[in-house]
């Protein structure tokens, strides 16, 4: 490795040497732009990947709330403001009992190298809480975000930190956060949070653009490969608006979806899943995977019982990790190229652990990585953004129109930049090149600041 970037590395570990989700992302980055910073020894004058990978501003704060029962909780809230180089911070909420220091960090770096291949003007941040959800009232969950949005307020804007959803956070969260917000600033600032209700300033197709996003980028590595979607054996890890909407999208290019799964198991249906159920057990009854059985008794229901999910022991040919970070281990790797998997596309964030990616790169698996693939939710925050400015809103094809241009567009980013560093088809690599020179071009043109 290039001493500059060995230094920066072993600084960073010593620094956060707790931090194990963070350290990982940093490190996948700093391994993959050695061909950028070799030819740039004037980075390390300027420390640039020093500024690069410490956030701006991580903020900190309590949350109290009072559950039906009349007793007191306290949780910890966090946002972390990574880099505004390219526009307001920008990055979702994540409320899961596992949110600590060095997810949300994690999460906020690889947003900022997603925000900037898109090509809008988003910087990067990430934010959450400890919070679970799951099994809480409409009440208890209005009062926990109306006390988090309490002190989170001071620190957004419009133009300042937008925040949106993330696992644990969908419409009803951002619904009651957006009410706290407007009613302690007493203004009405539609383009504070995105992943609003369509009811007060939300964007259609927001809640598939992830998902949605997704296939179009997977449709485009296919296709540059001589491979397509149509007729292939589909898995997707998950059951949130991700999973949801990558499984739609893949079924309308005639790809045959046969497991999907949630954090206690996984159901397997030879004959293809039947979406509409999943929609009305996840969207509406809120309830788990295993009730899919209710209806179509000869689907497979197969529990989670340790460190690798057994959707990935399922013989597919695209497997689509749609639920959370490190689900793929190397053992689920290795059990996925020996059934023959020909790609893999990341719908989650980072959700292949290090040694996964690389079996996948060296296996000649095609994969898709999290930065450039899952950006279409990011992307369609962004336009949301734009229609609250311009008190406009556009038809569900005019968004989803822009969506597909938006993720053909990552794709041939990756692709170019695939091709300038002679990476085969190492997607992973290329797309934090390309994000990279860019936020490296705008950090050198703002200064040491």
């Amino acid at each position: 490795m290039n001493e500059y970037l060995k230094k920066v590395l072993n600084n960073t570990k010593n620094k956060n040497m707790y931090e194990t989700e963070y350290l990982q992302a940093v490190e996948e980055v700093l391994t993959s732009i050695e061909p950028v910073v070799a030819s740039h020894p004037e980075f390390e004058r300027i420390a640039l990947l020093e500024r690069l990978i410490e956030p701006e501003r991580i903020i900190t704060f309590r949350v109290p709330y009072v559950r039906d029962n009349g007793k007191t909780e306290v949780h910890r809230g966090y946002r972390v403001q990574y880099n505004s180089l390219i526009g307001p911070y920008k990055g979702g909420l994540r409320f899961h009992p596992s949110v600590n220091q060095s997810i949300i960090k994690f999460l906020g770096f690889e947003q900022i190298f997603k925000n900037a291949l898109t090509g809008l003007p988003i910087g990067g941040g990430k934010g959450g809480s400890d919070f679970d959800p799951k099994g809480k009232s409409d009440g208890e969950i209005m009062r926990f975000c109306q006390s988090f949005m309490t002190e989170l307020q001071r620190h957004i804007g419009a133009d300042i930190d937008v925040p949106a959803g993330d696992i644990g956070v969908g419409e009803r969260e951002i619904g009651y956060l957006f009410g706290q917000y407007k009613r302690i600033r007493d203004v009405y600032e539609g383009g504070v949070l995105t992943g609003k209700g369509l009811s007060y300033g939300g964007s259609l197709v927001r809640k598939e653009a992830t998902g949605f996003g997704l296939i179009y980028f997977m449709k485009e590595m296919l296709e540059n490969n001589n491979q397509t979607l149509k007729g292939k054996t589909v898995t997707i890890s998950g059951a949130g608006n991700v999973a949801i909407y990558a499984c739609q999208k893949a079924l309308e290019y005639g790809a045959n979806v046969v497991a999907m799964s949630d954090s206690k198991g996984c159901v397997y249906d030879e004959n293809g899943i039947d979406l509409e159920l999943i929609k009305q057990i996840k969207e509406v009854e809120r309830g788990r995977i295993s009730e899919y059985l209710r209806k179509h008794p000869q689907a497979k229901y197969i529990e989670c019982k340790g460190e690798d999910s057994p959707i990935w022991e399922i013989k597919t040919d695209i497997a689509l990790p749609c639920a959370t970070q490190n689900e793929v281990t190397l053992n689920s790797a290795k059990k996925l190229v020996a059934n023959g998997v020909i790609a893999v596309g990341e719908g989650a964030n980072m959700p292949c652990m290090k040694e996964a990616t690389e079996y996948f790169i060296n296996n000649k698996v095609l994969l898709a990585p999290a930065k450039a693939a899952n950006a279409g939710g990011v992307a369609i925050s962004a336009v949301e953004m734009s229609q609250n400015s311009m008190r406009y809103y556009l038809s569900f094809e005019e968004v989803d129109k822009k969506l597909g241009e938006i993720m053909t567009n990552i794709f041939n980013t990756c692709k170019n930049a695939a091709e300038e560093y002679n990476l085969g088809n190492n997607y992973s690599a290329a797309a934090n090149i390309a994000a990279f020179k860019k936020l490296s071009n705008a950090m050198i043109s703002q200064g040491i600041v």
